[in-house]
C-alpha cells in the first residue's frame, strides 16, 4: 500500500501528540503528588519516571571542566522538577578564586565565643554567600574534636576539644545556613582527626570512645 503524504503527517502528528501526553501525565503526576503524597511516595513517583542515563547522572554527577567552578555537581532534570546539586567547600567560606570570597572568621575562633546567637549569625550569612553563589549544598560545617594536637585543620572545627560543646553550637550553626535555603553538610565523618597520612592512615576507635567522644557534634548537626 502506497502512504500519501497527508497520511504520513497526520501519523507522526498523532505520535507527537502521544509523546508530548505521556510527558504531560508524567509531569502532572509527580506535580500532584508534590502536594498530596508522602516525601517516599513523591521520590518513588520521580524514580519511576527517570531514564538510565538519568539515574546514572544522579549516582555519579559531573567532573572536570562541567563543574562550572564547583566542588561538586550534580546536574539537575528539569522535566521531572529536579533542581541541580551544587557543593562547595567549604568550613572556613566560599571556595572561588582569591579575593572574590568573605575572609570569615575560622569556626574554632567563633566557637571560642559561646554565643548561640553569634553562630546563628555565621551560618546564616555563611549560607546567604554560598545562595548568592549559586551553590545550594555547603560543604561544612567542620566537627571533629581535637584529639591531635598538630592537627592542621583543627581552626576549621567548631568542637575544640569538647563533644559536648560541638553538640550544642553546631545546631544553631545548622539552622542558619539552612535559612538561607542551603544544605550544611556536617564534616568530616567520621574519626578525621588529623592531617598526617590522610590517605594512608586507619582510625581505628573502639565502640565506646565513637560514641562518648566523636559522635555527639554529628548528633548535634
Amino acid at each position: 500500500r502506497t502512504l500519501t503524504k497527508d497520511h504520513i503527517e497526520f501519523t507522526s502528528t498523532v505520535r507527537t501528540a502521544a509523546m508530548l501526553h505521556s510527558v504531560a501525565f508524567a509531569f502532572v503526576t509527580i506535580a500532584l503528588s508534590a502536594y498530596a503524597a508522602s516525601p517516599e511516595e513523591r521520590a518513588a513517583a520521580i524514580a519511576a519516571n527517570l531514564t538510565l542515563d538519568e539515574k546514572v547522572k544522579l549516582l555519579h554527577g559531573v567532573f572536570g571542566d562541567t563543574l562550572d567552578g564547583y566542588t561538586g555537581l550534580i546536574p539537575g532534570i528539569p522535566r521531572l522538577g529536579v533542581p541541580a546539586i551544587v557543593m562547595n567547600d567549604g568550613p572556613q567560606g566560599f571556595r572561588g578564586p582569591a579575593g572574590t570570597s568573605t575572609a570569615w572568621p575560622s569556626g574554632l575562633s567563633v566557637a571560642a565565643a559561646w554565643d548561640m546567637d553569634a553562630m546563628y549569625a555565621w551560618g546564616k550569612a555563611l549560607g546567604e554567600e554560598f545562595h548568592a553563589k549559586g551553590a545550594n549544598v555547603f560543604l561544612g560545617p567542620g566537627l571533629n574534636v581535637a584529639r591531635v594536637p598538630n592537627n592542621g585543620r583543627n581552626f576549621e572545627y567548631i568542637s575544640g576539644e569538647d563533644p559536648y560543646l560541638g553538640y550544642v553550637l553546631v545546631q544553631s550553626i545548622v539552622n542558619g545556613v539552612q535559612s538561607q535555603g542551603v544544605v550544611a553538610t556536617a564534616k568530616h565523618f567520621i574519626n578525621n582527626n588529623q592531617e598526617t597520612n590522610r590517605f594512608e592512615v586507619s582510625a581505628n576507635v573502639d565502640e565506646r570512645t565513637r560514641f562518648e567522644m566523636y559522635y555527639p557534634p554529628f548528633e548535634g548537626a
